[in-house]
């Protein structure tokens, strides 16, 4: 396994534009943000990527980590390794042909469609779950469920997929193709385009292996945007201007399936399968996997976004839109698999190399010491500070609940007094001064909300409604 201090995170929070609003702390599952001095602050430890918070911020102040689109051209030969739900995104009158014509007109050499490789793992995958002791199996295709498995529901990491998703599988595919044709790998750039901030940092800092083949990654919303600007303005490089028989490599039905919900199941020979999306719905019933009240299944395909791949956080179209319009082109093709001569080729290469070689750890996102029996110790405190507070879980401690307040407690990290409850407490009792009990507010939600004269402003506008 790949050893990371804390893992790498695509998601970065802008101080400049943060206003302290508190949107993100209340919808990131894991508890992965505090609010202090007006200003979000993110626990890389606790943080899986999901892009919940992305999603979520009214003021922009959460972008995505990418690496510039000119990191292309340090090499010869320029892969983009694109999901086929960025075609999908198009409106049905742009063709397939002139999105490929766009991507080499913007810089690339060569397209492959991820999922081009799914054909191969259907056999692993089977063969996997069948032998697999620990059930349910679940899939290792998105990386923010399995970060969140290691964080949250560490008892279940054995119960992880150790299978290459299609993303890696194709690259190697891509770097053996190349270096049977004599051409150094080195040479070859392999750019994945990612529908979500997930991906990145699955790819920058692997769980399992640092060796990764892909060269870069490229936010998908960018590249539409820079794709459909050639096709509008029909600036296509002169020699391809006129060519209409370019294309995609062909697509089997359930590689065209594979990044939309229910994709994996569609290929699991058991009847015992379940495909979930959206990441709260994958808590809730991970929650009742760990609790035991799940029973009978084999197989979990599970994914982060609501409609897999084409709802991700940088899709730049409609994901009910993307997920019609992959369906479609999936419902053209006649049969499950399609005989391409390179798979015919490299099929067996590939079912023998898709294994991941490591073991995914679980990482545990409340250490509260090196010392079990002090640990113990310390859970107990939890326990009782959080049946003393209110479970309103209001956020206006600066921590999404109160639960993780107390966490926060006995770590150290924060004062019982940020809690309005207490402080009103203490204030009856005359153990809290009023100015106290405000400069506890200002540490959580800054000096701009509580001053002066703003709430002067705010009271005699108020007065002057009545």
């Amino acid at each position: 396994m790949a050893e990371h201090e804390t893992f790498y995170h695509a998601l970065e929070f802008r101080e400049d534009l943060c206003m302290g609003c508190s949107h993100c702390m209340m919808k990131c599952p894991t508890g992965a943000i505090r609010v202090i001095d007006g200003k979000a602050r993110l626990n890389p430890d606790r943080c899986i990527d999901c892009g919940e918070c992305f999603q979520t911020c009214p003021y922009g102040a959460i972008s995505v980590k990418q690496d510039d689109f000119e990191k292309i051209y340090n090499y010869k030969y320029r892969i983009a390794l694109m999901p086929s739900v960025f075609s999908a995104q198009f409106p049905d009158k742009v063709t397939y042909s002139q999105i490929y014509k766009a991507l080499i007109t913007v810089g690339f050499t060569q397209v492959y469609e991820t999922e081009n490789t799914v054909d191969s793992l259907v056999k692993p995958y089977n063969e996997y779950i069948g032998n697999h002791e620990d059930k349910p199996v679940i899939s290792s295709f998105c990386p923010a469920i399995v970060r969140l498995i290691q964080v949250r529901f560490p008892t279940l990491v054995d119960n992880i997929m150790l299978i290459k998703p299609p993303m890696d599988v194709t690259a190697m595919l891509i770097k053996k193709k190349y270096e049977d044709e004599g051409i150094p790998f080195s040479d070859v750039g392999i750019f994945y385009v990612t529908p979500c901030a997930a991906k990145i940092a699955g790819i920058k800092s692997s769980v399992v292996d640092d060796n990764s083949l892909i060269s870069g990654v490229i936010n998908m919303n960018f590249l539409y945007n820079k794709v459909y600007r050639v096709i509008k303005q029909n600036a296509y490089l002169p020699e391809l201007a006129d060519a209409n028989d370019v294309d995609f490599e062909k697509m089997s039905k359930r590689s065209l399936h594979w990044s939309l919900t229910t994709g994996e199941v569609r290929v699991v020979n058991s009847a015992k399968k379940m495909a979930i999306d959206q990441v709260h719905n994958v808590i809730e019933f991970l929650e009742k996997v760990e609790n035991g009240d799940i029973e009978d299944i084999d197989f979990l395909e599970l994914r982060a976004c609501y409609q897999s791949c084409a709802g991700g956080v940088l899709c730049a179209g409609n994901k009910f839109l993307t997920t019609d319009r992959a369906r479609r082109r999936a419902s053209n093709i006649l049969g499950d698999t399609l005989q391409r001569e390179d798979m015919e080729k490299y099929s067996q290469y590939l079912e023998d190399n898709c294994l991941i070689d490591g073991k995914i750890e679980p990482r545990s996102i409340v250490k509260l010491d090196d010392d079990m029996a002090e640990a113990m110790k310390k859970m107990k405190r939890i326990n009782e500070i959080n049946n003393i507070l209110p479970q309103v879980d209001c956020g206006i401690c600066g921590t999404p609940s109160c639960q993780a307040f107390a966490e926060d407690i006995v770590q150290k990290k924060a004062d019982i007094k940020r809690c309005i409850f207490v402080q009103k407490i203490l204030q009856q009792n005359d153990k809290l001064e009023l100015s106290e009990a405000t400069e506890i507010m200002k540490q959580t939600w800054g000096v701009g909300k509580l001053d002066k004269n703003l709430v002067r402003e705010l009271k005699d506008e108020l007065e002057t409604e009545d």
